[in-house]
C-alpha cells in the first residue's frame, strides 16, 4: 500500500498535502479507498467557495462497485477543484496521490492537519 510520508490521513480514507507557505491543504482518496472502490467511473466534485466543516460530505465517487462519499477531512473554504476528474475520474485510481487530487481548501482552523494520522498511524488503522 503506498503511504506517501509527506501527507496526512483521515479515518474516512482522505488524504491532507499541506502547501507550502499557505492554509491551503490538496485533498484526495487514499489507495486504500481507491482499491477498496474498484474502478472510478464518476466524480462529483465540490462548488468552489463552499464552506465545509470536518466530516461534511465534500463530493461523491462513483465505482463500477458502489456510490461513496468523500468526507472533508478539515474545516474552509473550497479555493480549487481538479476539473481533470470530469473527464477522467479514472485519474483517482492510477494516480490518487498526484493528478487524482480531489479539491484544495483554504483552513479555517488551526492544528486541524496535525490532528489527522501520520502514515504509520494510518497503516496500523487499515491493517
Amino acid at each position: 500500500m503506498n503511504l506517501p510520508e509527506n501527507l496526512r490521513y483521515s479515518k474516512d480514507h482522505e488524504w491532507v498535502r499541506p502547501q507550502a507557505g499557505s492554509q491551503v491543504v490538496r485533498v484526495g482518496i487514499t489507495d486504500y479507498a481507491q482499491d477498496a472502490l474498484g474502478d472510478i467511473v464518476f466524480v462529483g466534485l465540490p462548488k468552489i467557495g463552499s464552506t465545509v466543516e470536518s466530516g461534511d460530505a465534500l463530493g461523491e465517487v462513483e465505482s463500477t462497485k458502489s456510490v461513496s462519499d468523500v468526507f472533508a477531512p478539515v474545516s474552509g473554504k473550497v479555493v480549487a477543484v481538479n476539473t481533470e476528474l470530469e473527464s477522467a475520474p479514472e485519474l483517482l485510481n492510477t494516480d490518487p496521490y498526484g493528478d487524482g487530487w480531489i479539491c484544495d481548501i483554504e483552513i479555517s482552523g488551526s492544528g486541524e492537519v496535525e490532528s489527522l494520522m501520520t502514515p504509520e498511524q494510518y497503516a496500523d488503522f487499515i491493517d
